[in-house]
């Protein structure tokens, strides 16, 4: 497992992907849609599995003594890596955002604070969820799996951004000590959420892939 995701890191990973990890720096224009950092970081991904497509690597994978599920095995536990980085990274921001812009709110959509880094636990979910469901019926087919997450990504990201600004929810978009400790649960939901859908996206991906003919 360690050399299949060395592979991945060093072979398979296109150089946009990290580049896009550091879209949290978003986090500091005033009134921007800030889910549309996690998006970057899908998009940055799905370069990633472009560039595995184009360069034969699932026929590479298939001369190695391994199974087929320990090939999805890597490419999730890359995909994760890289979406925890550009969460750490986000929470950097949002904490630089808090300190430059103290008592800000963000007029557009979700501001930087807990909320946003739960709710894009859950974005990161459903994606790998659809993603690799989709992709590994095939294992060839990026682009259909990268349209269908982004399917079930958009509307989720819509709802996100407008949930705060309801009178009854605007504590959502506040980024104050007190503000902060009620939206830890949202937080703690949104990586129960995320650790699940990733864990099924594997075992169903996984599943599928060992019934591919390569």
């Amino acid at each position: 497992m360690k050399t299949l995701l060395y592979k991945q890191l060093r072979l398979a990973c296109h150089p946009m992907t990290p580049v896009f990890c550091l879209s949290g720096i978003m986090l500091l224009i005033p009134n921007y849609p800030y889910s549309v950092a996690f998006f970057y970081v899908t998009l940055g991904l799905f370069f990633t599995f472009l560039n595995m497509r184009e360069q034969k690597d699932i026929y590479y994978s298939a001369l190695l003594p391994l199974r087929k599920r320990d090939t999805v095995r890597a490419a999730v536990a890359f995909t994760v890596l890289v979406e925890l980085l550009s969460v750490v990274i986000t929470a950097l921001f949002c904490l630089l955002s808090a300190k430059l812009q103290p008592g800000k709110d963000n007029a557009v959509g979700m501001d930087a604070n807990l909320m946003l880094l739960g709710a894009g636990f859950v974005l990161y979910g459903v994606f790998n969820l659809v993603f690799f469901i989709c992709l590994y019926r095939s294992g060839y087919k990026v682009g259909a799996a990268y349209l269908k997450a982004n399917l079930a990504l958009w509307p989720m990201m819509f709802l996100a951004e407008t949930l705060p600004h309801f009178p009854a929810l605007m504590w959502l978009n506040r980024v104050d000590v007190r503000a902060n400790l009620r939206q830890i649960p949202i937080l703690l939901f949104g990586i129960a959420v995320f650790a699940v859908l990733t864990m099924l996206a594997y075992r169903r991906s996984a599943r599928l892939y060992e019934r591919v003919d390569l």
